[in-house]
């Protein structure tokens, strides 16, 4: 037995890689990193026909910027490659040869116009037409030719596939980390292709072939690949090799609960399905993507790991070294999970709490061309304070634009509400007790304004709210005294100057 665990993500090159996608390359990352194990990244690109340009780059950059890391692939070679199928196809024959010469797999002539016809006869019965025990002597296969006969038709260039010989009367115990014990009898199995005379091989084998060659102890796929599983274990069986553990992931869901999440929910019900945009080649069509819609990648990793999973606390915010830490196959679920678009609006809203201010800062000037000439530490300060009712990066200019400028007009409403008749009386008296005082922090304009408005022996809210309507603009912000702070004695006195001349 292999001691070291080695995990792998196998995604298809035929487009932008799913969320689903994402989750199931995280599960098995945390997995591989809990138990000090490898995560190695495979793509399976067998089938060209569907295959995408730029889908492959695409599912690299995504992982890179969710922060899975792989530990081999086919940008970071290690001593299992090639790690692209399409530059493993000369493995597969040796193979499919010793299946067929162990009985387990046969070569069939059948084409396409045969099967279709079968296919009919069986659904005017009101049956589907499966391709195995109860059946495959009356097709034109390996196993009702001779030898001689199927030689000839070989090299007449007949075209072929290999199929797998299932047993008739058989019962599997098939095993599953999350879902048990799963019983099939192998009578209600097709014999599924293996091989085609084109020299590629079909999934299942090359799947099968490659987790071996590449020492793959756990199988951490999507719960679509359940129905595969009984093929999967037999070949295992067939080259007596050892079957690695299996866990199938449950489905995510579409927001309703009802049926699977996919790439279209995402336009229909305006959220990405995509962790970065993705351009299509051909259509030049351009699907949203979680980084360009303002949210951090550890908030959607957060996120991810509880659809399907849940530590069985009621802690909901870990960050990577803590999911590797907390992650346990056992306590994944069976049943489907719902994304909900909110929930991750909520994961965003946390991370946002924890952000270091001058990374954010960066990021906001970095979006603002307002902001191009005002210093970052500055900046900084302003997201400090108002943060906590952000949930994205584009949320803090309307959270923050008076720090930087003055307003240029009143909220209607907050005005009829701060500003009543001997309003600009109180503010003329304020703005000469502040001339007098000096701005050096908070505390200073804090008690000097409180003692002056106890003096007057006036309510908090005669001041309190025509100052914050002079300075912000509106009824809103932080602490009044926090903004007087910021923006200093001279832009403070210039604003209040401005609303008595206005208002």
């Amino acid at each position: 037995m292999n001691t070291k665990v080695r995990v792998r993500f196998a995604p298809s090159p035929t487009g932008p890689l799913h969320i689903g996608g994402v989750r199931t390359a995280l599960f098995n990352y945390l997995f591989a990193k809990k138990n000090n194990g490898d995560f190695i990244l495979r793509i399976e690109d067998t089938d060209q026909n569907r295959y995408v340009e730029g889908a492959e780059n695409y599912i690299i950059n995504s992982l890179q910027w969710c922060g899975i890391t792989i530990d081999e692939g086919p940008n970071k070679p290690g001593k299992y490659g090639p790690y692209k199928q399409s530059e493993r196809k000369d493995i597969y024959k040796q193979y499919v040869d010793t299946l067929i010469k162990t009985n387990h797999a046969y070569i069939a002539f059948d084409d396409a116009e045969t099967l279709n016809l079968e296919r009919k006869k069986y659904e005017q019965k009101g049956e589907t037409f499966i391709y195995n025990w109860h059946n495959r002597l009356q097709m034109t296969n390996a196993l009702t030719l001779s030898a001689n006969e199927v030689q000839q038709k070989i090299e007449n260039g007949d075209p072929y596939v290999i199929r797998f010989k299932n047993p008739e009367n058989e019962t599997l115990h098939l095993k599953d980390i999350i879902r048990g014990t799963i019983k099939i009898d192998t009578k209600v199995l097709d014999d599924k292709i293996l091989f085609k005379s084109d020299g590629m091989p079909t999934y299942h084998l090359a799947n099968i072939v490659d987790d071996h060659l590449m020492k793959i102890t756990h199988v951490i796929r999507g719960e679509e690949w359940l129905p595969s599983l009984a093929l999967h274990k037999q070949l295992y069986d067939a080259f007596g090799w050892e079957t690695p553990q299996f866990a199938h992931l449950p489905l995510i869901l579409k927001p309703t609960g009802k049926g699977k999440l996919s790439k279209r929910d995402g336009e229909k019900l305006g959220f990405p399905v995509f962790p970065l945009q993705w351009e299509d080649p051909k259509t030049k069509t351009i699907a949203k993507g979680y980084k360009e819609d303002g949210y951090f990648n550890d908030a959607l990793i957060n996120f991810l790991a509880f659809l399907g999973w849940n530590p069985g606390t009621e802690q909901e915010v870990f960050d990577l070294p803590s999911l590797i830490a907390t992650f346990d196959l056992n306590k994944v679920n069976k049943s489907g999970a719902r994304f909900d678009p909110e929930k991750i609006k909520w994961f965003n809203h946390q991370y946002m709490q924890t952000k270091n201010d001058d990374l954010l800062a960066k990021a906001f000037k970095s979006s603002k061309i307002e902001l191009q000439e005002i210093d970052t530490n500055y900046i900084a300060m302003s997201i400090a304070l108002v943060k906590e009712r952000a949930t994205f990066i584009s949320d803090l200019w309307p959270l923050t634009h008076y720090f930087f400028k003055a307003p240029t007009s009143f909220d209607e409403k907050a005005t009829k509400k701060a500003w009543k008749e001997d309003t600009s009386t109180l503010i003329v008296e304020l703005i000469s007790q502040l001339e007098n005082l000096d701005f050096e922090n908070k505390t200073a304009i804090e008690s000097n304004v409180k003692a002056w408005i106890n003096s007057k022996n006036i309510g908090f809210g005669k001041v309190m709210m025509p100052l914050r309507l002079a300075l912000v603009g509106a009824l809103q912000g932080p602490d009044v005294y926090d903004i007087m702070f910021m923006i200093g004695k001279n832009e403070t006195l210039s604003r209040l100057k401005t609303a008595v001349n206005k208002l």
